[in-house]
């Protein structure tokens, strides 16, 4: 008899979710005159989207595109791109999102990697892929009696549950993005938990992430399967928290996805505003990174007693792994909250660092959540996605995250990164808790911290820190006094550098590396200060 795995380990429960295309069908049916996206130019039904998407769906077949292949959709985030994908979905096609930010030579490898032969475009053609790729425009909606009663010409094709969906590109080693192809397994149970577990399915929906981006699968598939209606965030709002704070409330919006950066700025928006009466939210997200309850966040939802906060958890190799959904008294909730338990279908496992301790350790995923693989790349799949001895529950196949976990009462909780793991002076920094303090400061109202590699080779904590409207300047010897109040003197950054924003990477997550030259000017500029302070004072008598 084979031994079972003997690692630690989490289980969601069985998954048994219908096919996201059959259920988007029957919504039609069903609710053919209820609405199904909003954007600032127009707003589509059910049974429009459908005769939309299926009208480019044939446009797909037509131009010799076969079940499986790839197809590339660029272009704004509209209702039109919601249409390409439901379109992709139709057509048994593999969708790949093209950010037109993204550098042309970084698109141009998407292109050669994904093998896609045609790219739906929406708005202006692209200059991308040469004579091999065909480039055709998204078809605007035709309201027309004719094209509304008809569907797709061929029924949508059987897709197997392994088979992929939709392609990723994430940050690569080498420099260069990797494809990362997500099974129709996984975005099945992915909508059909968010439908369920929704405080109600048919939510209004703010639709805010990027198109290449996981959350908006969740965000705009996940609603269209709960019968809610999908809004899109006009792109100068997604920078502006209090412009976004007036949409919300001017679109009724009740479920919100936010990554937690834009939370906190969301939340400190909210702190300068008396009333937040004409604000309905339900339900906020946060996923991407370590949720941090900074004393902002926790003001906003104390008044918002109706709305709740999941804090999810998942990557492109693994996506929708677990959730945590935080209620009560927000003034009780954990600084760093868990990132809970997994979704049905998935099974997570802790690998241990040290024998002695069989509960902390690196995240493994296995189950419904876990990806196809890295696209073209089979000796970093076979690295990555290692084979097990079968689990309790007979997977034998799980996702390496890199990711450093310790299960508990509250399911998983989030250590960090094991590529980021920090020593100074030869104990362990957990940087995740160095920004949670620097948050409670009332002078605070954003914090990375990073460590800094000083031209002499030395490592050490550096932080930059967004002040509070409020805030007369940066009182740097009293925050550093508060994080000693609480933390190790090896956890307390040795400088803290102001900043009007952190940078953040095309998802919203804080890019850190773009903060390393900013905190190397300012060191700099230290160096310079005090420099000119011995300048001219010569040798001592």
């Amino acid at each position: 008899m084979t031994p079972v795995n003997p690692m630690a380990s989490l289980w969601g429960g069985p998954s048994d979710a219908p096919r996201l295309i059959d259920v988007l069908l029957d919504r039609a049916r069903r609710i053919p005159d209820a609405t199904a996206v909003v954007d600032p130019r127009t707003t589509v039904t059910y049974a429009e989207l459908l005769a939309w998407a299926g009208q480019i769906a044939d446009l797909i077949a037509a131009r010799g595109v076969s079940p499986g292949e790839p197809v590339a959709v660029t272009g704004p985030r509209s209702a039109d791109a919601v249409a390409a994908v439901v379109a992709t979905l139709l057509a048994g096609a593999v969708y790949v999102p093209l950010d037109r930010e993204y550098p042309a030579r970084r698109l141009a490898h998407m292109l050669d990697d994904s093998r896609a032969r045609l790219l739906l475009h929406i708005g202006a053609e692209p200059a991308l892929g040469g004579d091999r790729l065909v480039r055709v425009p998204v078809p605007p909606l035709d309201r027309s009696a004719g094209a509304l009663a008809g569907g797709p010409a061929t029924p949508p094709p059987h897709r197997g549950p392994e088979h992929p969906v939709y392609t990723i590109y994430t940050s690569g080693s080498t420099g260069w993005p990797k494809g990362v192809s997500v099974t129709q397994r996984c975005v099945d149970v992915m909508t059909a938990w968010q439908a369920a577990h929704s405080p109600r399915p048919d939510l209004r929906t703010a639709q805010f992430a990027p198109l290449n981006f996981d959350v908006f699968f969740q965000e705009t598939l996940g609603t269209l399967h709960g019968g809610g209606s999908v809004h899109v965030v006009p792109e100068e709002l997604r920078r502006d928290p209090s412009g976004l704070l007036w949409w919300l409330e001017h679109h009724r919006i009740e479920r919100l996805f936010l990554p937690c950066l834009a939370l906190q700025m969301l939340a400190v928006a909210a702190s300068g505003r008396p009333r937040l009466n004409g604000l309905l939210l339900r339900e906020v997200n946060t996923a991407g990174e370590q949720l941090v309850c900074t004393p902002d966040v926790r003001a906003l939802f104390g008044r918002l007693p109706l709305c709740r906060l999941v804090n999810h958890y998942g990557q492109s190799e693994s996506a929708m792994v677990s959730a945590h959904v935080l209620s009560g008294p927000p003034e009780l909730w954990p600084d760093l909250p868990p990132i809970g338990l997994p979704l049905p279908g998935c099974e997570v496992l802790v690998d241990p660092e040290r024998p002695d301790d069989p509960y902390e350790g690196e995240l493994l995923v296995a189950g419904a959540p876990v990806a196809s693989g890295y696209l073209n790349q089979p000796e970093l799949t076979a690295r990555r996605y290692t084979a097990l001895p079968p689990t309790r529950h007979g997977h034998t196949r799980a996702f390496r995250t890199g990711d450093l976990v310790r299960i508990g009462r509250s399911g998983l909780h989030f250590l960090g990164r094991m590529d980021e793991d920090v020593k100074i002076r030869g104990v362990r920094v957990n940087l995740l808790e160095v920004d949670a303090q620097l948050l409670a400061h009332p002078a605070i109202r954003a914090a990375a911290t990073v460590v800094h590699v000083s031209r002499s080779g030395l490592r050490g904590l550096r932080a930059a820190v967004v002040l509070a409207p409020s805030a007369a300047g940066l009182d740097e010897p009293a925050v550093l006094a508060h994080l000693r109040d609480t933390l190790p003197e090896t956890s307390v950054p040795v400088s803290l550098t102001r900043v009007d924003e952190l940078p953040r990477t095309p998802s919203g997550k804080i890019d850190k590396e773009a903060l390393q030259p900013v905190l190397a000017a300012d060191i700099d500029r230290r160096r310079s200060v005090i420099a000119s302070r011995f300048a001219g004072q010569g040798e001592p008598a």
